[in-house]
């Protein structure tokens, strides 16, 4: 394919990454917490009228 070894260690280093990230992101998005910072915090939700 013509690439070069920066070009395979950028692709396997974000192949590593993103997992491990994407992981971390999922777990602090979970229902439960969104649902916590919504009941502590109700005049911050989007779109709350003011």
């Amino acid at each position: 394919m013509g690439l070069n070894n920066l070009e395979i260690f950028v692709i396997i280093l974000t192949i590593g990454v993103f997992p491990i990230l994407f992981f971390i992101a999922s777990k602090n998005l979970d229902a439960k917490s969104v649902f916590q910072w919504m009941m502590e915090k109700p005049n911050d939700w989007i779109g709350k009228n003011k």
